[in-house]
């Protein structure tokens, strides 16, 4: 009998720890799995051997392993840590396995954490080593490819669009004209922008404006969609992708030369840049506005759509492994939208690893300023579905990750 151990890594959501419940319930129930461990901070914390049983925390007490569930953020902590794939760099991982007779190693993240689990499980096959590693997507972006919607996505989707209608109906007092941007997560890809559009309803036009990286960003234009709009309401709401970009390929923002472990350039400022622009070209009241970490993690109002479907991609790696199958994640694909239907496989994970899927330009209007209603339609129930989240003195009874603010936590 083998053990299990898991992990997380890259940027938080509301429904990672989900994954890492339905993970951690499925290996409690299998016969072929006798512990399980969690790595903390990802596979940079394995490589320190900072490993604790989850076996001890939740086996035998469901009601934590529900509050995990329904905790936002990584239970396990997460890195930023890029495995390079060596032969030296990965014989030091299967060590550290080995040592904890680990048979079975699963990773919750995006892109390149999906290339972690493809380098781990590339090297354990082709040195014949009995390990089966597996990945199981989040991302907040929604842009990872072989999935219909990533985990994480519904959630932030649902903050984006509740924003966008409290800030709607808090602008809609004063009689003067105001112009309002919100800059939403999505440095490649628009889907979280876009989905600002749910926000609209038979009661509530806003927003009024949507731009999404997939189309090349005018300024000159963005003014006299703001300008036009401005005629027909007093207050207008934009929202904006952080990663827009001109018709050369330069963000729009303020200047940064920064980037992260991963070579992305670190991007700030594109909503106050337009703040900028619209005091100076139109001279009205501007706010720029940046939900940035507060969308990621918003668990108290979590999509139960995307709770329940992150819960299950946990269960279906961990039963992937079990069958044997190695470099390969859980994934999902949409049977209808009327009822909604799902339906639970794995794929591949060398589709996924690296690769980014964005906006189709027919989901985007010709003018490059909103979406379509084929793109309402996909967004849609994804949202659907409240959370019951335990409350005690009033606030949300997450799990207790003190765990994390240890320097070192070893499994002895």
């Amino acid at each position: 009998m083998k053990n299990m151990i898991i992990g997380q890594s890259g940027g938080p959501t509301s429904v990672i720890n989900s994954s890492l419940a339905g993970a951690i319930d499925c290996a409690f129930s299998s016969p072929e799995i006798d512990r399980v461990y969690g790595m903390l901070n990802g596979v940079e914390g394995l490589l320190e051997e900072n490993i604790i049983d989850l076996n001890e925390i939740f086996e035998n007490r469901p009601y934590e392993l529900n509050r995990l569930k329904v905790t936002p953020a990584m239970y396990l902590g997460s890195c930023r840590y890029k495995l390079k794939g060596d032969d030296e760099e990965c014989a030091r991982v299967v060590k550290i396995l080995k040592k904890y007779n680990v048979g079975y190693f699963a990773y919750i993240g995006g892109n390149d954490s999906m290339d972690t689990v493809k380098k781990l499980s590339d090297y354990t096959i082709s040195n014949g080593i009995d390990i089966k590693v597996v990945g199981i997507p989040k991302t907040v972006d929604n842009d990872l490819t072989g999935i219909d919607h990533t985990p994480g996505f519904g959630s932030a989707a649902k903050y984006i669009a509740s924003c966008v209608r409290e800030v709607a109906y808090d602008t809609s007092i004063y009689s003067i004209k105001s112009v309002h941007i919100i800059e939403a997560m999505g440095r490649n890809a628009g889907w979280l922008t876009a989905s600002s559009a749910l926000a609209r309803q038979e009661d509530m036009v806003a927003p009024h404006l949507i731009y999404l990286p997939e189309v090349p960003f005018s300024v000159e234009q963005f003014v006299s969609d703001v300008k036009n709009k401005l005629e027909e309401y007093n207050s207008i709401i934009v929202v904006v992708s952080e990663g827009i970009r001109d018709k050369d390929g330069n963000y729009i923002t303020n200047e940064c030369d920064k980037e992260d472990v991963f070579g992305n350039k670190l991007l700030s400022g594109a909503g106050v840049y337009l703040k900028s622009v619209i005091e100076k070209e139109i001279g009205c009241k501007v706010r720029a506005l940046e939900p940035s970490v507060i969308q990621r993690s918003a668990g108290h109002i979590a999509s139960l759509t995307d709770v329940e479907e992150a819960f299950n991609l946990g269960i279906v790696a961990v039963k992937a492994a079990i069958e044997g199958k190695s470099g390969v994640f859980s994934t999902l694909h949409r049977i209808s939208d009327k009822p909604y239907t799902v339906e639970y496989t794995t794929g591949d994970v060398a589709m996924v690893a690296n690769i980014e899927k964005k906006v189709p330009r027919s989901w985007i209007n010709q003018e490059g300023n909103d979406v379509t209603e084929e793109m309402l339609a996909y967004l849609r129930p994804l949202i659907e579905g409240v959370v019951q989240t335990p409350y005690r003195n009033g606030l949300p009874d997450y799990i207790d990750i003190r765990h994390l603010d240890k320097k070192k936590q070893r499994y002895k």
